[in-house]
């Protein structure tokens, strides 16, 4: 099939290379555009933008597609490249109407969760945050509402007590790409079939905002363990230590009880709102990532100390 491809972090790299790795021709990608980046501030473009690059495809990065010289000219790739469809992963831009009409057999997404739980931004760190034991992936195609397409595959995968958005996030993009894939052979075949989402059950899963990646020890030590791997490694759950922050990348649930933020013994075991974790992992502002046994080395926190 003849295919645009609209994507732009990490997680969308794996279908793009699945795609066109089997035969499939992306006559154009669409990406975000480069952006400023590191101490140097030099412009880095996405992560679709360099495998479209190595893969020999033009590349596009329109600001915005609500304008109508934006929609005439993807209208017109669409014409004058006989598209078929288009396939969006993590593009991070809405589609207006006009583009989502215009490849004939429609624009079909790769979303991380089992819609219709979890639409919106941020659907594999909602889902850790929550403590949900399941995800996946649902191929929809697309409509003009926020993530209320009709899905046309879907896979589940467990979650894992302990299992951080990092790697859910691998395994996720890995199991789209796959999902795509399989979406567009039935496509190309005529035998794909369409199912409007169930009216139940229906949860957003909003942006994440730094006011709420601060740990709330308070919290029961479940809440606070799930709210760590969810933001692990990014952006990152933190407490203070002395006026410096500090992310939790990793920890364990734990025995033991305090005053909620209480350091209970010389392994950073914290005492939670109803019992305690433990820090597995941990990183200083302005440092790597390190264990907790490491980070001890250089930090005084003992026994009877207060996190905030």
């Amino acid at each position: 099939m003849r295919l645009i491809f609209m994507g732009t972090p990490d997680f969308a790299v794996p279908t793009l290379m699945e795609i066109a790795g089997r035969g499939h021709e992306v006559v154009a990608v669409y990406t975000r555009a480069p952006k400023p980046k590191g101490r140097g501030m030099d412009m880095q473009e996405t992560p679709v933008a360099r495998a479209a690059h190595a893969l020999g495809i033009p590349v596009y990065t329109p600001v915005t597609l609500k304008t109508e010289e934006a929609q005439s000219a993807f209208l017109a790739l669409v014409r004058d490249n006989a598209v078929d469809a288009a396939v969006v992963v993590a593009y991070g831009m809405i589609l207006p109407k006009a583009v989502l009409d215009a490849p004939p057999l429609g624009c079909f997404n790769v979303h991380a969760s089992l819609l219709p739980r979890w639409r919106g931004a941020a659907p594999i760190h909602r889902a850790v945050m929550a403590g949900d034991t399941e995800t996946g992936v649902t191929i929809m195609k697309m409509d003009e509402g926020l993530d209320t397409g009709d899905m046309v595959l879907i896979d589940r995968m467990p979650i894992g007590p302990d299992a951080t958005t990092g790697q859910l996030h691998d395994a996720l993009a890995r199991l789209g790409a796959d999902l795509m894939v399989r979406a567009l052979g039935a496509l190309e075949r005529g035998t794909l079939t369409a199912t409007p989402q169930p009216v139940d059950g229906v949860t957003y899963a909003a942006k994440l905002t730094n006011a709420e990646t601060r740990i709330d020890w308070g919290k029961p030590a479940r809440a606070v363990h799930d709210h760590i791997r969810g933001l692990s490694p990014f952006p990152g759950a933190w407490f203070d230590l002395g006026g410096v922050r500090v992310k939790v990348l990793r920890a364990a649930l734990a025995d033991g009880s305090n005053t909620p933020g209480t350091v209970l013994d010389d392994v950073l075991t914290i005492a939670c709102g109803d019992g305690a974790v433990r820090l597995l992992n941990v990183q200083r502002a302005g440092k790597q990532p390190m264990s907790a046994e490491d980070f001890l080395r250089g930090n005084s926190v003992s026994a009877g100390a207060r996190l905030s």
